[in-house]
């Protein structure tokens, strides 16, 4: 079975910057599940496996502007020290803040005696990446993952 829109993929991936040594691996844990065509992974790398099937293994470099996007000036913010709890701060640090509109990665810029500065830019914003990825299944979505817009179950979300 080929990967297409609807149909629910499980993959191992190592992810670096392009030239660089890796960042991340899923190889010493659950592959991953996503559902494609819904907007769960990063657009250039769900892209490069359309059309693979279970078993293949590929490599793509994916530029910035299809994976998390070119970092953008002016994304700075200054927010009241108590949004990050009791968390050790240190600049260049990366923090997940609960938003109005979900989690939200941010880098730590400086820290003053009740006020935080931070980068909103993705971590991964303004670089080019390399995945390495091996597909380890790939099955029809239920209408309920469709409808939800992701995988339940094996690999993906529990209600």
């Amino acid at each position: 079975m080929k990967i297409e829109k609807d149909r629910v993929v499980r993959f191992h991936y190592t992810v670096s910057e392009v030239g660089q040594e890796p960042l991340e691996s899923s190889a010493d844990r659950e592959p991953i599940a996503i559902l494609i065509g819904h907007g769960n992974i990063i657009p250039g790398l769900e892209a490069a496996m359309q059309d693979k099937a279970a078993g293949e293994k590929f490599a793509v470099d994916v530029p910035a502007a299809e994976a998390y996007g070119e970092r953008r000036e002016g994304m700075g913010q200054r927010i009241p020290k108590k949004h990050f709890g009791n968390t050790k701060l240190a600049p260049g640090m990366q923090v997940v803040l609960q938003t109005n509109f979900g989690p939200r990665a941010v880098t730590v810029e400086k820290v003053g005696h009740s006020v935080v500065d931070v980068d909103l830019n993705h971590p991964m914003a303004g670089k080019d990446l390399h995945f390495d990825v091996e597909i380890v299944e790939v099955r029809e979505a239920s209408a309920e993952e469709i409808e939800h817009g992701h995988v339940h179950g094996d690999g993906g979300h529990h209600h």
